[in-house]
């Protein structure tokens, strides 16, 4: 089958701080016929009839009513990663347009992440490597202590894929498993990894050293730790937060790192990303930040490519949708 009878899938660009990764683009070209946001631009009359997918990486292209109203052939919106509130669902939706996610491909990696910001937090590395490159270190302090991971409560917010993951690490350092979930998981699934589940979100966070976000961002779950859930933890514990930056109200977990209400915090995620260069966020000693690395693995991202394309190429072929996104 040539290029030409391939569908045509529009991306943002190839390549760039945004576009498809160079090194994905012979896998997509095996299955589609790549357009760009420019090629379309600028030739919408060739390009509009051909477009019958759209693949969103890094967030992009931009889905709106307009770009909707000039695609009438488009059958799917394939994303790479879990999060979809970048997209409008309902208004897709409203234009019998499907909405796809890949969940699968991103779950060990983020997990991984969850796990490295948590020791990364608890012993101080960041802190720990200025003073070890610094010039003006002569002496390493005796009294320079972090804490303990092993045998620590870790709180899981959010038991899915993700979570369940998180959980089945922390298990290996002898962990207290606690989660708070919409629904609590089957007997034999908490078993397995020693996880405890708490209905009420205050008993996990009253109870846990390390309190660990892996939920979506919803309506629901926007601002879900606020000045009152930070005042619920121990002044010893640390929040870490691996899904969306909304899900923490960031004013309120300024105030509580500045006034001791908890120890630490360490966030692969803020909002915006990144965060304005004088946020108080990024001068607090107490903050471990990395810039939304979860998935940022090679392996990670290829599976992401492979699940999106899948997902893909169920709907325009009439397939079941291994990964789908019901606009609620």
């Amino acid at each position: 089958m040539g290029e030409q009878e391939l569908p045509g899938v529009l991306i943002l660009e190839i390549g760039g701080e945004c576009g498809v990764l160079e090194s994905h683009v012979a896998f997509l070209r095996k299955h589609f016929s790549l357009i760009t946001m420019k090629e379309f631009l600028q030739n919408k009359e060739k390009w509009s009839e051909k477009t019958e997918s759209i693949f969103v990486f890094e967030r992009r292209p931009v889905i709106d009513r307009e770009l909707l109203e000039s695609l009438p052939n488009l059958k799917v919106i394939g994303n790479s990663g879990v999060g979809v509130n970048h997209l409008d669902l309902k208004l897709i939706s409203s234009f019998g347009v499907k909405v796809t996610n890949t969940p699968h491909a991103v779950s060990d990696s983020t997990a991984d992440i969850g796990m490295a910001l948590m020791l990364a937090s608890a012993r101080r590395l960041v802190e720990g490597y200025h003073i070890a490159v610094s010039p003006d270190t002569k002496d390493f302090a005796v009294d320079w202590l972090g804490v303990e991971v092993t045998r620590a409560t870790l709180g899981i917010i959010g038991m899915g894929s993700i979570g369940y993951k998180v959980a089945k690490r922390a298990k290996a350092f002898d962990m207290k498993i606690l989660y708070h979930n919409r629904s609590q998981r089957k007997e034999k699934e908490e078993q397995a990894v020693g996880a405890v589940y708490c209905k009420k979100i205050e008993d996990l966070l009253q109870q846990s050293d390390f309190v660990m976000l892996v939920v979506n961002l919803t309506p629901e779950t926007h601002k879900l730790i606020g000045k009152r859930e930070l005042e619920f933890m121990k002044p010893t514990a640390t929040l870490i937060n691996i899904c969306r930056g909304a899900v923490v109200d960031q004013d309120a977990l300024v105030e509580a790192l500045q006034n001791g209400v908890i120890r630490a915090a360490a966030l692969d995620v803020t909002y915006p990303e990144p965060l304005p260069r004088d946020h108080p966020l990024l001068k607090l000693k107490n903050v471990t930040l990395t810039p939304h690395i979860g998935t940022a693995t090679v392996k990670a991202l290829r599976m992401m490519t492979e699940e999106a394309v899948d997902n893909i190429l169920a709907v325009l072929q009439d397939l079941p949708v291994p990964s789908e996104v019901i606009p609620k």
